[in-house]
């Protein structure tokens, strides 16, 4: 696809995602000058006109949508057999890589994060639009902060072509919803459902199920409730956890009605962590007052307000006192855990041990027992097992302070794909299949078939819709196409091999090796020998060896011919004909009288016959 450009508008220039169902390039508009996204569709969905009819529909749909959040698609089209989306170039990163670089985000960042891409599904789902794939792949953070959710217009097409062909649910299995699991019908909750997975992920650093196979983290979703995620962060304010976990409820109708209450949830939690818990001073809470003159008119005032004003000041020296009161019991609290936890800074240093390998748990104890902490993000790995440390930061050996923190990426093992259905295409076009899917091309047997066309897939291993590892080898069976007829042999031998390509072509057979043999019967380039030999049944597209002849370099045979002119005309002609590998050719020839004597040598190659003749009648002859 590099270099392509799609309907002399937009050269396709690098790859920069993708996932099941589409690839995604970085392309330059000629005809605006400016860099856009371009989602590609699959091939292996192009043949199906519903799903393209509704991949059409709905990716028009997705374009109507305007707003700050969501990625704006800007064109929709097909070039030659090839669906594009044309969308908003987004420079920047996406969540997964952000959580996966700091672990747990603050949370007032999560919540800003959460609140926007809910905003973007507001906007849809008052256009009659469901996501059905949020995740934090699915959404990219700008240079300057702002959110931007991508992958609409595709999803919902997506999920009804799986619906219909492989009875299953394609996506991101750590975040769909109990009911994607199940296979039902997705709704504007579906979506609820997938952004509490985010904002608990957001929240923790980790997703709220996870497991060895796809189908155990599917069960997770619809049998097990997750883990509060307090317990994992305690920083996270209980109006915050009450929010992710409601929106993650299993059923349906125990979630948020609609995401519009979601957003005032997340907006009540902003506000609450906006406030610091200091008391804001009113204008009565030490005023500063012009006092009158006093005088004895008002003396007796004066003397009330004094008296009120002392008493406000003992009130104030009052509160202050319990204000300090509650900051000294603050402290004391705070230096209790100290002294209870641990300590907060430390002057002693750590040669932090080589961690790299080994299980996860035995990798924290190893650290904690160093005195240093430990935090920990999970990553795809084919080399690596699930659970074990793929690495550290700081790496092993470098000088650090006690209670410094220690991140490990453990591997979550290889990464799970769909195996495609690529029954019914051609080699080249499951070869191009498996690539996208990042899988490999195992074993290739063929075999002959009388349904299904050569060079088309007729059986594959593991068959769809497997969840396997990428990068695992996907064994084929490819057809040769009908079984060939059977042929009863000819004789070649005595032939020119020159002239025999004809022959094998109409008989639908090719030539095989050829090797030669001196042979001093049979002129050079002749067929002395076959394999398979003559008479013997093949089938079509057999190759047949053959032996030809070449001149034995020893053969040559001599001999003398004596003739005696017998009695008749005055003048007879004498002829001498010499045939051998050669061919034939007159060696003496001359006009004689009767009784004249003749005495001639010959010589040939091979078998050589000598014949003589006498005004053209043959009178003698002779095989050496």
């Amino acid at each position: 696809m590099l270099n392509k450009t799609l309907d002399n508008r937009y050269t396709i220039l690098e790859h920069i995602g993708g996932g099941g169902m589409a690839d995604v390039y970085r392309a330059h508009d000629q005809l605006l000058d400016r860099s856009v996204a371009v989602k590609v569709l699959r091939s292996q969905f192009t043949h199906d006109d519903e799903f393209v009819t509704r991949f059409r529909r709905e990716a028009q749909a997705a374009a109507r949508l305007s707003h700050p959040n969501i990625v704006n698609i800007y064109d929709v089209g097909q070039d030659e057999g090839i669906y594009y989306i044309i969308m908003e170039y987004i420079s920047g990163e996406t969540l997964k890589d952000r959580i996966v670089r700091s672990n747990a985000l603050p949370v007032e960042n999560a919540i800003r994060i959460a609140i926007e891409i809910a905003e973007a599904l507001e906007h849809a789902h008052q256009n009659n639009l469901v996501h059905c794939d949020i995740k934090p792949h699915n959404i990219l953070i700008t240079r300057t902060g702002r959110v931007k959710v991508t992958d609409f217009g595709i999803a919902r097409a997506v999920t009804s072509a799986t619906m219909n062909h492989t009875g299953t649910i394609l996506g991101s299995v750590h975040y769909f919803s109990p009911e994607q699991a199940k296979g039902e019908m997705v709704s504007n909750k579906s979506d609820i459902y997938s952004l509490g997975v985010v904002l608990y992920e957001m929240l923790t650093g980790v997703v709220p199920f996870n497991g060895e196979t796809p189908i155990s983290i599917a069960l997770q979703h619809l049998q097990q409730e997750p883990r509060p995620p307090r317990e994992i962060n305690p920083q996270i304010p209980p109006l915050v956890e009450a929010t992710v976990l409601k929106a993650m409820a299993k059923e349906v109708t125990a979630r948020f009605d609609d995401i519009g209450q979601m957003i005032a949830d997340l907006k009540l939690s902003q506000n609450y962590l906006h406030d610091d818990h200091t008391r804001r001073l009113s204008h009565s809470d030490f005023p500063t007052q012009v006092l009158p003159k006093i005088t004895e008119t008002n003396a007796a005032s004066t003397r009330v307000v004094k008296n009120e004003n002392k008493r406000a000041n003992n009130q104030k020296k009052s509160k202050l006192w319990w204000i300090l009161l509650l900051v000294l019991l603050f402290f004391g609290v705070a230096l209790g855990s100290f002294l209870i936890f641990g300590k907060f800074w430390s002057n002693n240093d750590v040669v932090v041990n080589d961690v790299v390998g080994k299980q996860v748990e035995i990798a924290k104890t190893v650290l904690t027992n160093q005195n240093l902490r430990v935090s920990i993000s999970e990553a795809y790995n084919d080399t690596v097992p699930a659970g074990y440390v793929v690495s550290q930061y700081p790496e092993a050996g470098a000088t650090v302070k006690e209670q410094r923190t220690i991140t490990l990426v453990v591997s979550k093992g290889g990464e799970i794909t769909v195996v495609p259905d690529l029954r019914g295409l051609t080699r080249r076009d499951a070869e191009l299949q498996l690539k996208n899917a990042g899988l490999t091309l195992g074993r290739v047997d063929e075999q002959f078939s009388t349904d299904v066309a050569a060079d088309t897939v007729i059986s594959q291993n593991p068959r769809p819709p497997a969840h396997v590892n990428k990068s695992t080898p996907i064994d084929l069976v490819v057809s040769k196409g009908p079984t060939p007829r059977k042929i009863v042999l000819p004789d070649f031998q005595g032939t020119p091999l020159t002239t025999v390509s004809t022959q094998l072509e109409s008989l639908k057979l090719k030539q095989g090796k050829v090797t030669e043999e001196a042979s001093d019967k049979y002129p050079p380039g002749t067929i002395i020998g076959q394999n398979p030999p003559a008479a013997a049944e093949v089938t079509e597209g057999t190759s047949i060896d053959f032996t030809v002849a070449r001149s034995a370099p020893s053969a040559i045979k001599r001999a003398i011919v004596q003739i005696t002119v017998p009695d008749g005309a005055s003048r007879q002609v004498v002829q001498i004909v010499v045939t051998d590998t050669n061919g034939r050719r007159v060696v003496y020839e001359s006009a004689h009288k009767p009784g004249d004597k003749i005495e001639k040598q010959i010589e040939g190659v091979g078998q050589v016959r000598m014949q003589v003749y006498l005004n053209g009648t043959l009178t003698q002859e002779q095989t050496l």
